[in-house]
């Protein structure tokens, strides 16, 4: 079968200079590791298959062929409305129509609608026998927590396609990188709420920490984590292993109780160059920030301010600004 996996990063085209180099710079760096993993997966299994993310570049049913048997797209609800408008587009063509990531998740009826399959979450067994049975006006899902994912030398022709320039890294490249899947926590407004915390292998986030750094220097590695190094000592040791001269910068989302005291500096000593602070709520889940269950909004932004500020200095200066 000839399998394309598309996925939207943004829902408008880039028209103007301004806009375009914009999105070259910074939109086309928000690729995905699951797309990308979807395509190692199908390449394993011995089919043609055309990897694309749309920026903004051109119309997005340009950067795939017309005469796919299968295409999966992913997309977040702000793009939704063109992965709607694609699906009826392949649909025209005979083609099966896929479609997964943070928008099929939260919104599953409402994608069926308009896609032949929607997937919540997957892995390669599932994927396998989606591809073996083709099948049609279903939602699934593995059942199962994703235990691994492709690893940083599996995705290198995904990697180099959708967030190189002409086949090299360039000034803002972002690798995306996994070291764990779920949460531990369940707020209810997250689409992850249900999804138990896992520790992917430790031992394949060494090999591509040791990879990017020997082939990649330079460029950043972008945590997609839904809350990085809840198991803090596990994780920065095997980021420790990169001697301090060679490892590459990278940027990670953590709730507020994970960043305390000296993690803060094991954070900078090992060039973690930004920190999205998931905060979450001014007024609930308190115990995210480790402040207690009572602590009001205004304490809560007077003490993580202080914290992150005092502990880090000007190295993350932009970050508590944010």
């Amino acid at each position: 079968m000839r399998i394309g996996i598309l996925e939207l990063l943004t829902g408008e085209a880039r028209r103007s200079w301004t806009d375009k180099a914009y999105a070259l710079l910074l939109t086309s760096q928000y690729a995905s590791v699951m797309p990308q993993a979807i395509s190692v997966w199908c390449r394993k299994l011995g089919y043609e298959v055309f990897y694309a993310t749309y920026w903004g570049q051109r119309p997005p049913e340009q950067l795939l062929p017309d005469d796919l048997d299968v295409v999966f797209i992913s997309t977040y609800t702000l793009s939704s409305g063109l992965a709607y408008a694609l699906a009826k587009l392949y649909r025209h063509r005979r083609t099966l129509t896929v479609i997964g990531g943070p928008h099929a998740k939260a919104f599953p009826d409402d994608c069926l609608r308009f896609f032949d399959l929607v997937v919540l979450e997957c892995d390669e067994t599932l994927l396998t026998e989606i591809l073996a049975d083709l099948p049609r006006g279903d939602i699934v899902s593995s059942g199962r927590t994703l235990s691994a994912v492709p690893s940083v030398v599996e995705r290198m022709p995904e990697i180099e396609k959708s967030i190189f320039w002409r086949g090299k890294p360039y000034l803002s490249t972002t690798i995306p990188m996994l070291a764990s899947v779920g949460c531990p926590y369940t707020c209810n407004f997250c689409i992850d709420w249900n999804n138990p915390y896992v520790l992917l292998p430790l031992d394949q986030l060494e090999e591509d920490l040791k990879f990017i750094s020997a082939t990649m220097p330079g460029v950043m590695l972008g945590f997609a984590d839904p809350n990085f190094a809840v198991r803090f000592d596990q994780v920065l040791s095997v980021l420790e292993t990169v001697p301090p001269g060679s490892r590459n910068r990278y940027i990670m989302e953590s709730s507020l109780t994970n960043l305390r005291g000296p993690r803060l500096q094991r954070l900078r000593d090992t060039n973690c160059f930004y920190v999205a602070p998931g905060v979450e709520s001014w007024t609930a889940y308190s115990n995210k920030s480790g402040l207690g269950a009572a602590a009001s909004g205004r304490w809560k932004l007077w003490t993580t301010s202080w914290s992150i500020s005092s502990s880090c200095g000007s190295t993350w200066g932009a970050s508590r600004r944010t």
